[in-house]
């Protein structure tokens, strides 16, 4: 964060100093006093479970200059009637100074985390970058990130989220974009928005908010993405397998790895990221279409591509333990397009282990915010899995819930349990060196306990001699399956 004082944050957000208007906030701001450093802005935020006011003075013995309240607290304090909203004007008036700023913003139903993290590869070599940590695209997490550039930072990267229309076109005031990317439309929060459209209207805020300089990055193999272009003033990049930056001969390498092939303007170039799953051409094609568009040549973004390991944790994070389990950790979060995704991944990685007797597993918990489409994604989401070839199925939840519908739709392979630690003890024992499993659900089933017991040194596993053979789905059918999209 560039210097400011509290006269120049009252300024900007129109709150009351309390102490000396001459303090001076010289590091990024925090709303966890135990994130603090010399110099933080502490932002008191009153939530569900904790009142940060009450954290004020253990913010200041960590060594904030200030903290931004809703009441006067220790002094030296900037109060206003809400911290959070006073926070995105205080980040617009520190932005507005950086002159030499690019911001990419970057939204879509799926991959928005990993295309961040992507971006901060490819762009670096044009210059400093900054990037959120993990999934901060709220009106909280985005002023979090962007107070972390200086005047020396070249590139501020932004995660856009919404659960509702207006909610991109509010951060884009916070953090008005020279780039906006739109990765796709998918049925994450569908029970909030109501319709596809309705999603398309939101993720279209983030296009309709650049100016005519700005550039609009848009995937070519989306349809609702590629209409947004009509709302762009400037320049449009497109992606995908027909685009400006075109991905194709994507295949997985024996570890699950992506290999594509990028091409831009007439020049060709073969890229290996160390991504799990086919999915993430779409997500690489897209920061390289960000960074060609900025200046950068192809072969070095993907040089850059080829060593962009994950930055943000649960999002099919390939671990093998020293016994030999492959764990695939996607237990973030979960849409029907993120589990199929998972699902070929997993499938993908386990059957060329077929003659070291490789088994593919999957646990899988509820997706939420689905609304009325819930039941029937559950169940087709069960049915992939079955076509796809896949070995069993852990499905994690109540009998009254929707992960009864993924049992019912994965018929014979499926192992319904209560909870994660049921899963557990149901694979307990059944695994041995070569089985891969997939871990995934929405963030409320806390399946990530279930990925950090696999883990475990001491987990039961059983041996190849003494393990039961289990008939498997055909593979021609399962080759089939893995092509077809996961929709009626």
């Amino acid at each position: 964060m560039i210097p400011a004082s509290l006269g120049e944050l009252a300024e900007y957000c129109g709150g009351v100093v309390h102490g000396d208007t001459r303090t001076t906030v010289t590091a990024p701001a925090q709303v966890d006093s135990r994130l603090v450093n010399a110099g933080s802005l502490f932002v008191a935020v009153r939530g569900e479970h904790a009142d940060g006011h009450d954290f004020a003075g253990a913010a200041f013995e960590a060594g904030a200059a200030a903290v931004l309240s809703s009441t006067p607290v220790m002094e030296p304090c900037v109060v206003v009637p809400d911290p959070i909203a006073a926070l995105g004007r205080i980040t617009r008036g520190i932005i507005d100074r950086l002159h030499d700023l690019r911001i990419v913003a970057v939204t879509g139903s799926q991959g928005k985390t990993t295309v961040k993290d992507l971006l901060g590869h490819v762009l670096a070599p044009l210059g400093p970058v900054v990037a959120a940590h993990g999934s901060f695209n709220n009106e909280l997490g985005v002023p979090l990130t962007a107070l972390r550039a200086t005047e020396d930072t070249r590139f501020l990267v932004v995660e856009m989220g919404a659960r509702g229309i207006g909610h991109i076109e509010t951060l884009c005031r916070i953090t008005p974009p020279d780039v906006s990317v739109v990765l796709n439309v998918g049925t994450a929060h569908l029970s909030e928005f109501g319709s596809a459209e309705a999603i398309a209207r939101a993720k279209g805020e983030i296009v309709r908010a650049l100016g005519p300089a700005g550039v609009a990055v848009l995937n070519d193999d989306d349809r609702r993405v590629r209409a947004m272009a009509e709302l762009a003033r400037g320049r449009v990049v497109t992606f995908g397998s027909h685009g400006d930056l075109s991905v194709s001969d994507v295949i997985l390498d024996e570890v699950g790895h992506l290999e594509l092939t990028l091409g831009w303007q007439q020049h060709h170039r073969l890229a290996r990221v160390p991504l799990i799953g086919e999915h993430h051409a779409a997500n690489a094609a897209a920061a390289a279409a960000v960074a060609v568009g900025e200046g950068a040549d192809l072969d070095t973004v993907a040089d850059a591509l080829q060593t962009a390991t994950p930055d943000s944790p649960m999002r099919l994070a390939r671990t093998e333990t020293a016994r030999g389990l492959i764990i695939l950790d996607d237990s973030y979060n979960a849409n029907p397009e993120s589990v199929a995704a998972g699902l070929r991944a997993l499938v993908a990685i386990a059957h060329p282990r077929e003659a070291a007797h490789g088994r593919a597993y999957a646990v899988l918990g509820e997706m939420r915010e689905l609304g009325p489409a819930a039941a029937a994604a559950h169940r087709r989401i069960g049915s992939l899995a079955r076509s796809l070839g896949v070995d069993e199925v852990i499905v994690v939840g109540p009998e009254d819930g929707y992960a009864a519908e993924i049992s019912g739709g994965a018929a014979d392979i499926a192992t319904p349990v209560d909870d994660p630690a049921a899963a557990v003890d149901a694979l307990s024992g059944r695994l041995r060196p070569g089985d891969v499993v997939l871990v995934k659900a929405s963030r409320a089933a806390r399946l990530e306990q279930v990925a950090d017991a696999l883990r475990d040194p001491g987990l039961p596993m059983r041996h190849e001699s003494d393990r039961p053979d289990r008939a498997r789905s055909d593979r021609a059918g399962s080759d089939r399956a893995r092509q077809e999209p996961l929709h009626e």
